[in-house]
Order: structure tokens, then sequence, then C-alpha cells
């Protein structure tokens, strides 16, 4: 009870406080939920509404927060140039993996919740005109992981950009390979290698932009072997999380590990590029794919 209230002539004949509250101000209202969230990053308390206003970077520090997949596309696409592809292909449970709750339980709760089928969005689209296959990693869907449907999908973003001779841009957002496909999943790092390899070899372009988190399995395959490798400021990159590594190592580790910026400060991405700045970035990596002059954009 706050001093205010001890002090309160209300609370002397032993009414409770929310019954004197009650008969001072009227029937309490009920505050919605969720209209407020911490910054992971500087811990400033932000408005959900604004937040989302600003393609969910913190108005603070500018922190990137996690983008649910199809946000991404809207972000990302001109509108009314998205055309989804491969949404028939689903997980099998070939392990019969069980837990708490049966993996393919697991699965269904995912698409109910995200009204998707996968954790890999996949089709063609435009940027400022510029036309693109373009496959989109989403965290809300078991944690962006990679299974054999996710694997699959890349191998045929990759198929489908060389048949229409397209460049082709990838986002990832992943915790890695799933684990309820065992070895499985694992084997899916190799394939979608493979299946870029094969895509480049045939005069194929890709992009892929690194955004908070991408780990595991996931980078170390396909998100770290196309043309040009970007991210989003502050994301989180890495294979092994870092206090696993600081374990294992015996050892600190530097301020700023397996961040963004530690990373392109050790060679490993070509360019930390802010959400704002995607479109313009994207289109003039494809026209300098292309061999297009490259006029001064506008946007």
């Amino acid at each position: 009870m706050s001093e205010q209230d001890k002090q309160d002539p209300a609370l002397e004949d032993g009414e409770k406080l929310t019954e004197t509250r009650f008969s001072r101000r009227g029937k309490k209202r009920d505050m919605p939920g969720g209209l407020w969230l911490k910054c992971e990053n500087c811990g400033q308390m932000i408005y959900r509404k604004e937040l989302e206003e600003k393609a969910r970077v913190c108005p603070a520090c500018e922190f990137h927060f996690t983008l649910p997949g199809r946000e991404r596309i809207a972000l990302v696409l001109d509108e009314g140039s998205w055309h989804e592809r491969f949404t028939d292909i689903r997980a099998l449970d070939r392990l019969q993996f069980n837990d708490s709750v049966p993996y393919l339980e697991k699965v269904k709760r995912a698409e109910e919740r995200t009204r998707q089928t996968e954790a890999l969005l996949c089709g063609t689209g435009a940027v400022l005109g510029r036309e693109i296959v373009l496959a989109v990693l989403d965290f809300s869907f078991m944690g962006g992981s990679m299974g054999e449907v996710v694997g699959e999908k890349i191998a045929l973003a990759c198929e489908l950009a060389t048949e229409l001779q397209r460049p082709l841009v990838i986002f990832t957002s992943s915790g890695g390979a799933r684990m309820h496909e065992g070895v499985l999943s694992l084997m899916q790092m190799a394939k979608t290698c493979a299946a870029l390899a094969d895509f480049g070899d045939k005069g194929g372009f890709s992009v892929c932009v690194m955004t908070h988190p991408t780990t595991g399995g996931v980078t170390a395959s396909f998100a770290s072997v196309c043309d040009i490798t970007l991210a989003e400021p502050g994301a989180l990159i890495g294979f092994a999380g870092p206090r696993v590594i600081a374990s294992t190592i015996k050892q600190e580790l530097p301020p700023g590990f397996q961040r963004a910026e530690f990373l392109l400060e050790k060679g490993q991405l070509d360019r930390i590029v802010r959400r704002s700045d995607l479109k313009s970035v994207l289109s003039r990596l494809l026209d300098y794919a292309k061999g297009s002059k490259v006029e001064k954009s506008k946007h």
C-alpha cells in the first residue's frame, strides 16, 4: 500500500483499496494488454503502435526488431507484386519425433498461429520495378528453423530464379536447423549450398539479408554463400550461441561479438543496411548485377 493510500481517511473504516477507488472514481476501466513493450537493446519502453509505424525499429536506439515474414514482404516488395509459390509442400514426421507434443502437432499449431504452411515464404515480386524471386524465413514459425521443407523451398527458389532469369533475394531469421527432423534437417545445409552454387554457375545473382537473429545451420549454409551478404543493424549472427562459445573456450568474448557490426569489421558481411534503406540498396544492387545504367535513386 502506498503512502497516499495509508493517509486516505476512506481506508480507516476497513474498506478495501479497490472498493475505495471504485467509490471515489467509479468503475475501473480495463486497460488492454500489450500496448507497450521494452526494447531488448536499450530498455526503452515503446508504444507498440509507434513501433509498428516505424517498421519495428526502436525510435530511441534504432534497434531492428525481428520482423514477421509477411510484414517483411510488404516492406520490401512493390505493392501488389507478390505472388507466393510452393505453398502445398508440408513437413513429414519421418522420425516419429515426440517430446511433450508430437512434432506434427507442433507444426499444426504453428500453421494455425501464423496462417502459413512453413517457416519459409517463397514467391515472385518486384523491388522498385526490378523483378525478383524472394525467399523469406519467418521466425514466428517454429523459430524460422530449417527442416526438409525449408531446404526444398530454397532449392526450388533457385530453380525458379534460373527459369525466370531473375535475381534471388533471401531474408534470414532463424534459430538454425530443426531438431525434430534430426540429421535430415542437417542435410539441408549441403542441399541449399549446392542449389545456390548451381544457380550461380548458370549466371544467377543472389543476395542474402541476415536479420535478427540468424544462427545455427542457416548461418552455416545458404545465408553465407550468396553473391552479396547484407545485414540489418545489431542483428545477432552466428553458429553456436555466445554463452556456449564462452564456456567452451573459457575466454571472455569481445564486445559486440556475433553482432552485425562485429562481423562487418571481420569481413563476413558486405554491408549493413538500415531497414528504411533496404529497397533502394537492393534496387541498386540488382541494377549492378544486370549491368543496367544506375541512376540516382529518388527513394
